[in-house]
């Protein structure tokens, strides 16, 4: 909860932010009076020590404009300096999503997340849990001869992420599952053999690296998700598609790390109980 400041008190943060501001901006008494249309004498009295007292509505309107802070952040109601617009475009940024396993903004998110949680719901099976064979099942149609290029670069990155001290929550839809044990959906025409491999490698890597990795399974029939990643308490990302909706500010990093929560508590299969159900696919599949 934000500290109450009674009238001298503002009025003295006032005087010390309007100093800072004008000093960063290297505005002078004379250019500011100017700007705002005030005689130079009034804005000394509002820098002066000795008689700090808070100006009306449009003074500290106008001096938020011309020096390019905020009006709160003058009057002390905020921490943070920059004008509305500016948090706003820091907080929620939009930005392409090329078709590629790790692409460079996403690799740069898990970079800079290095050590926290990364919580996690694919937009059907995580990349950095799939064979070689399925994607380049997946791939090649749309990256050619290229495709083992960049099922290269890719294996690095995702060699590193797993190796970067970040542990790993993954949230799948149940369905998915079970659409590549039967090769439905998505899957169809993808042989059985790369199917079986698949399921297999997600049960060795859920026994060789739980709990940092940790697999449940939710039904997407009582609770549906989006495809989405939670970089810690820093940022959490929408995948669109074409594009990433990424959040930085606190409100909707901790509204999308609940949701994610949510599925994990309503989730069919616990990350316990996933070897068993991948153990079934398997057998079912021979």
């Amino acid at each position: 909860m934000m500290e109450i400041l009674d009238k001298r008190d503002r009025a003295e943060l006032f005087r010390t932010r309007l100093a800072t501001a004008m000093d960063a901006g290297d505005v002078t008494q004379s250019a500011l009076a100017r700007a705002i249309g005030v005689d130079r004498s009034t804005v000394s009295q509002l820098l002066k020590q000795e008689t700090a007292r808070l100006p009306n509505a449009q003074v500290v309107g106008e001096c938020a404009r011309v020096l390019g802070v905020s009006a709160d952040w003058l009057l002390g109601l905020t921490d943070r300096p920059e004008l509305a617009a500016d948090l706003m475009a820091s907080a929620l940024t939009f930005t392409e999503a090329p078709r590629a396993l790790v692409d460079e903004q996403i690799f740069n998110w898990h970079r800079e997340a290095a050590g926290y949680k990364i919580r996690h719901v694919p937009a059907g099976l995580p990349d950095m849990l799939k064979t070689r064979e399925l994607l380049e099942w997946e791939y090649t149609p749309h990256l050619g001869r290229t495709t083992a290029q960049a099922i290269g670069a890719s294996e690095d990155r995702l060699a590193w992420m797993r190796g970067a001290g970040s542990d790993y929550e993954i949230a799948v839809p149940l369905h998915e599952l079970h659409a590549v044990a039967k090769g439905h959906g998505y899957y169809e025409g993808l042989p059985p053999d790369i199917r079986r491999a698949q399921l297999t490698r997600f049960l060795e890597l859920h026994d060789q690296l739980y709990p940092t990795l940790r697999l449940h399974a939710f039904d997407a029939r009582k609770l549906y998700s989006a495809p989405i990643t939670i970089f810690g308490p820093k940022l959490a990302v929408i995948y669109l598609g074409r594009n990433y909706l990424a959040f930085r500010d606190r409100e909707r990093v901790q509204a999308i790390t609940l949701h994610f929560d949510g599925l994990v508590r309503e989730a069919e299969l616990s990350s316990r109980e996933m070897p068993d159900l991948l153990q079934k696919l398997i057998e079912v599949m021979d």
